[in-house]
């Protein structure tokens, strides 16, 4: 993904959203032909040059300074997830470019499979890596959303579950709400990572096979979850719903640990239901020999 190409079409869909009178324009008496801001009123609020815009829009201008960056982002009304995506895009442009070689497998630490573990009766709890990969469920995560650990490698990603999957449309009550929130995940890692083989892979493929995807991903939106709330319909308990905290790992940060908690009432009670049905049998108990027989005594003949 050119760094140039994604810089301007992220200015022109920002652009394209502000209303002029949202960002204190007058408006003249001639038509508008576009939705939102014209190029010289966006460089008039962020006190630059319509040439010098422009270029920054065609991704012709380079080097351009943090306190430009920061005006353009005042002029747009980005917020602060937008803000720092769009110094990620304008950093990149000027990085020296290369070609990555190939990624070294993440690995969950044993530390991390213990906390999984330790969640597994109580709370669904997902590891993620880069490009939303699921690196690592507890037992509740597997029986609510999926088995990930049953897929092959390349099929364990939320993204690909959530639009590849025909069963993730009816277990998310709320597909659209959760699959757009994905797309604009990938967005802003993207904009960090523009020179991911492997991200490039999944977004052509995702593209490809998902008419939806390719629309929501032409939209340039970006977003970071970092708590919020999920409803499920579950095939076998009806509807959960549970709220989300997403924690970063202080050694790791390009894993994520997610924890979801249902809701009290209703959704506790089917997730225990949910628990209940699929829990692994016990393990038959050994039998123990009374001690006579296992030691038996010495003939007193």
């Amino acid at each position: 993904m050119d760094p140039n190409v994604e810089l301007g079409a992220f200015l022109r869909s920002r652009r394209a959203r502000v209303r002029p009178q949202d960002a204190g324009v007058v408006p003249t008496g001639t038509a508008r032909r576009v939705p939102g801001l014209r190029r010289e009123e966006v460089a008039y609020l962020a006190g630059v040059s319509v040439d010098y815009y422009a270029r920054m829009e065609q991704g012709r201008q380079q080097n351009v300074s943090d306190a430009v960056l920061d005006a353009v982002a005042r002029a747009l009304n980005l917020d602060e997830v937008e803000h720092r995506h769009l110094l990620d895009l304008a950093r990149r442009q000027t990085a020296p470019a290369g070609r990555r070689g190939p990624e070294r497998p993440q690995r969950v630490r044993p530390e991390v499979y213990q906390m999984l573990d330790l969640l597994g009766e109580s709370a669904p709890a997902v590891v993620m890596g880069h490009r939303m990969d699921v690196l690592a469920t507890n037992r509740l995560a597997r029986i609510l959303i999926t088995d990930f650990d049953a897929l092959p490698h390349r099929e364990r990603n939320m993204a690909v579950f959530q639009f590849l999957d025909p069963a993730a449309r009816d277990l998310y009550a709320d597909w659209e709400a959760v699959a757009t929130d994905s797309v604009a995940m990938l967005r802003l890692y993207a904009g960090r990572h523009p020179d991911d083989p492997l991200l490039t892979d999944l977004i052509g493929r995702l593209s490809i096979r998902s008419p939806e995807f390719r629309t929501w991903w032409a939209t340039h939106q970006v977003r970071e979850k970092t708590h919020g709330a999920k409803r499920y319909r579950h095939p076998l308990v009806g509807e959960i719903t549970v709220g989300y905290e997403v924690f970063t790992f202080a050694g790791d940060p390009d894993q994520t640990l997610c924890v979801y908690t249902p809701e009290p009432g209703a959704s506790t009670d089917a997730l225990r239901l949910l628990a209940s049905w699929t829990a692994p049998p016990a393990a038959p108990a050994a039998v123990r020999t009374p001690p006579d027989e296992a030691h038996p005594r010495p003939d007193a003949s």
